[in-house]
C-alpha cells in the first residue's frame, strides 16, 4: 500500500475476528463502506463466530452484489476491476463486495447521431450504464448479457449482449470463441481494439463492424438478431455482423412518418453517392464535352487549366481532410473561425491565383456535404479512401481508369464477409424482398421479418400468440 497511494487497506475487528477490507480508493463508494463497517463493528461476537464466512455473508452484510472467492490471485483481479475485498481471519475464501462507483458523465444525446425527434440518453464510458440503457428499451428475460475480461494486464471489461431465442447460435458462438482467443497484454483502445481482433481484413477500408452511440438503435439491431459488443471505458457499441446497407440506415428516418422517413434515406443514399462517385464523373465528362449536349455545355473550365484538374482535386482533398482534421483539434469557441479561414480565405485566395478553378472549389464542398450526410462516421472515411482511388485511376485513365476502378472496388465489396455474412445483401446474393425494406422503410405495423441472411431462430417480428 506504501507503493501505490491509491490502494486502501483497512483493518479492524469485528466480535474480536481481525478482518480487513482492501479497494481502489478512486473507485470506492465510500457511503456504501461506511454503512459495511458500521453494522460489522455493531456486530456482537456470537453473531460472528463459528462459521464466520456464512454468519457474515448472510446476516451481516447489508449488501446485494456479493461474492466468495477462492484464491488470492483472482481477488487481486476483482480489487484492481474495483469491488472491495473482505479478508477474514482464519477464512480461507475472500469476499467480494462490488462497492464501485466509478468518476461518469450523464448519458448526453451521441455528437454523430444526432436526431430531430426522440431520445437524447446516448452511451457514456461505464460498461454497466451502457448494459442497463439498453435493458430500459428490451425488458425480455430472454435478454443476455455475458461478461469477459480481456487483456491481461488490462483486464478490460467486455458484455456480449443477444436475444437467446433470436440470434443464430452460429454466429454467436464466431463471437465468444474470437473474443476468447483474444491475446494481448492490454485493450486500452477499448472497441477499436477488439473490433481488430474479431474481424479478419485488416486492410480493407470498408467496415465490417458498425458502431452507435445510440441505446434504441443498439435495442432494434439486438431485435433484428444481431449481437452487441460492449466495452468499458468506450461509449461506441459495436453491432454486428452488418452489411453494407446497415451503414446507410439512421435513426431519424425511423423517427418520422414512413414516407418522409423514405425520403431521408434516399436524400442520405444520394450524398453517399456524391461523395464517391460526383468528380470522377466529372471529369469523365470535361474530358468529352465535345459529345454533351447544350444543356450540359456549362460543364468544366473554358480555358486549360496550369494544374491538371485531378491534381487539384487531390490537393483539394487533401485539403479539406486538413481542414476536418484541425477543427477536432481546435477549442469549440474557435472551431468557427476556423472554417471561416480555410472556406473563404483560403479558397478564394487560390482561385484567385489560379491554383483551383472555382468549379473545383464547388464540386469539393458537394463532396463535403455528401460525406458529413453519410450516416456511419466509419464507412464515410473509407469512401474517402475510394472517391480518392476513383479520382487517380480516371486522372490518369481517363472513362477506362474509371471502369476499372469501379470493377476493383465492386469485386472488394463482394468478397467481403462480415463474420460469414456477405457484406453486399440483398444485393448479392440478390433478395428482392430485403432489398425492397432497404430502400422503403415500411411502417412498423406491417409484419415484418428479420434479415433472411441472419438466419434467426425466430424469423418474423410478430408475438408467440399471433403468428
Amino acid at each position: 500500500m506504501d507503493i501505490s497511494f491509491d490502494v486502501v487497506l483497512r483493518e479492524f475487528k469485528i466480535g474480536r475476528k481481525k478482518v480487513a477490507f482492501i479497494f481502489i480508493d478512486g473507485f470506492a463508494d465510500s457511503d456504501i463502506i461506511t454503512l459495511i463497517m458500521q453494522t460489522l463493528l455493531e456486530a456482537k461476537q456470537e453473531e460472528v463466530v463459528p462459521n464466520t464466512l456464512e454468519k457474515i455473508t448472510s446476516k451481516l452484510l447489508p449488501y446485494g452484489e456479493i461474492s466468495i472467492i477462492d484464491n488470492l490471485e483472482e481477488a487481486v483481479k476483482e480489487v484492481l476491476a474495483g469491488p472491495l475485498v473482505f479478508l477474514i481471519d482464519g477464512e480461507e475464501k475472500i469476499i467480494a463486495v462490488d462497492t464501485r462507483k466509478y468518476p461518469s458523465r450523464d448519458p448526453d444525446e451521441a455528437d454523430i447521431e444526432k436526431v430531430t425527434r426522440g431520445s437524447r440518453d446516448g452511451f457514456v464510458e461505464t460498461l454497466l450504464f451502457n448494459v442497463t440503457l439498453i435493458r430500459r428499451r428490451i425488458r425480455d428475460p430472454r435478454l443476455r448479457t455475458e461478461s469477459f475480461k480481456l487483456g491481461r494486464r488490462s483486464l478490460t471489461e467486455v458484455a456480449l449482449l443477444y436475444i437467446e431465442d433470436i440470434v443464430n447460435p452460429e454466429i454467436l458462438e464466431k463471437i465468444r470463441d474470437k473474443l476468447l482467443k483474444i491475446d494481448v497484454d492490454g485493450l486500452p483502445m477499448a472497441e477499436k481494439s477488439v473490433e481488430e481482433f474479431i474481424t479478419e481484413g485488416f486492410w480493407n477500408p470498408f467496415p465490417e463492424i458498425r458502431y452507435t452511440e445510440r441505446p434504441d438503435v443498439a435495442a432494434v439491431h439486438l431485435l433484428e438478431g444481431h449481437v452487441c459488443i460492449l466495452v468499458d471505458t468506450s461509449p461506441s457499441v459495436m453491432i454486428a455482423p452488418v452489411t453494407l446497407f446497415h451503414h446507410l440506415q439512421h435513426a431519424e428516418e425511423f423517427r418520422h412518418n414512413p414516407i418522409v422517413g423514405v425520403y431521408i434515406r434516399w436524400v442520405r443514399i444520394l450524398g453517399v453517392f456524391i461523395s464517391v462517385f460526383l468528380v470522377p464523373l466529372w471529369l469523365i465528362l470535361v474530358e468529352y464535352r465535345d459529345l454533351l449536349p447544350e444543356i450540359l455545355a456549362f460543364i468544366g473550365p473554358k480555358e486549360s487549366p496550369t494544374i491538371p484538374l485531378f491534381i487539384q482535386f487531390i490537393l483539394a482533398n487533401l485539403g479539406l481532410d486538413l481542414l476536418r482534421m484541425a477543427s477536432i483539434h481546435t477549442p469549440s469557441p474557435l472551431a468557427t473561425a476556423l472554417g471561416l479561414v480555410g472556406a473563404l480565405l483560403i479558397g478564394d485566395i487560390a482561385v484567385t491565383v489560379g491554383v483551383f478553378v472555382p468549379e473545383v472549389l464547388l464540386y469539393i464542398s458537394l463532396i463535403a456535404i455528401g460525406v458529413f450526410s453519410t450516416p456511419s462516421w466509419e464507412l464515410s472515411l473509407a469512401n474517402r479512401l475510394v472517391q480518392f482511388f476513383l479520382l487517380i485511376l480516371t486522372g490518369l485513365f481517363n472513362i477506362y481508369g474509371f471502369i476499372a476502378g469501379v470493377l476493383i472496388i465492386f469485386y472488394r465489396l463482394a468478397s467481403t464477409r462480415s463474420l460469414g455474412i456477405p457484406y453486399l445483401w440483398p444485393l448479392l446474393p440478390l433478395d428482392i424482398k430485403a432489398l425492397f425494406s432497404v430502400l422503403v422503410r415500411k411502417p412498423v405495423p406491417i409484419k415484418g421479418f428479420r434479415p433472411s441472411i441472419l438466419k434467426t431462430r425466430d424469423a418474423d417480428t410478430a408475438p408467440p400468440g399471433e403468428k
